[in-house]
């Protein structure tokens, strides 16, 4: 009887030593979970450094000089000068672009000139005047918003929606009493920006582009400045 006694004993003991192990086993498990879980925020946590930029960005396209571009709410314009300033220790180039028939000299930063386009190819220009060959698409609605549209058109700078806004006002004729004053003065802003661009695509006078323009409309005479 004493002999099984002992027998127990031993049994019992390697029971409680084969749990301690596998808790401390299970304690360093959680704890390099834990630490990773730490490493983790504290990656995320880190702030990133924050660089000062010296130059300015550009985009990808690069207009040189005497490039004639289009500036939608002012159209077409030359690119005379492209010049430097330093403003916050930022180095900032710039065009400077006249538009000669407002009479007006824009200047647009480098970083900003998808507001700039360049002048149409001659594929479109021949486009342009399929455009004004067409009949015009007059809708159904109050002239206001008729007007805000067109107008919309007009300082979208797509070559086009100008192209439509002439073909839909034109009356094949230029007597004022066919037209109302705000329907002549969009019809005469889309025709000179549309004018202004065939002319610099052309290489041609101002007359022959009237001609071309007025001869796709099919108007009886040409745009005569009133006095």
């Amino acid at each position: 009887m004493p002999k099984l006694k002992k027998v127990k004993k031993v049994k019992k003991v390697k029971k409680i030593k084969t749990t301690k192990k596998t808790k401390i086993i299970n304690k360093t498990k959680i704890s390099t979970k834990s630490s990773d879980k730490k490493n983790n925020i504290s990656a995320t946590d880190e702030k990133p450094e924050i660089k000062k930029i010296k130059k300015q960005a550009t985009e990808k396209r690069i207009y040189n000089l005497k490039d004639y571009v289009v500036y939608p709410k002012h159209g077409v314009g030359k690119i005379m000068a492209i010049e430097k300033a330093n403003i916050g220790e930022i180095d900032i180039q710039f065009y400077k672009i006249l538009v000669e028939k407002e009479k007006l000299t824009l200047t647009v930063p480098i970083n900003q000139q998808s507001k700039l386009r360049p002048i149409a190819s001659i594929n479109q220009i021949n486009k342009c005047i399929s455009i004004l060959k067409m009949k015009p698409k007059i809708k159904r609605t109050m002239w206001s918003r008729r007007a805000q549209e067109y107008d919309q058109k007009i300082n979208s700078g797509k070559i086009y929606e100008l192209a439509e806004v002439v073909k839909d006002l034109n009356k094949n004729t230029d007597i004022i009493a066919d037209q109302s004053y705000s329907e002549r003065q969009l019809f005469e802003k889309a025709y000179e920006r549309l004018k202004s661009e065939f002319e610099a695509v052309l290489n041609i006078n101002p007359e022959e582009v009237q001609k071309k323009m007025d001869k796709a409309l099919g108007r009886t005479q040409g745009l005569e400045a009133v006095e």
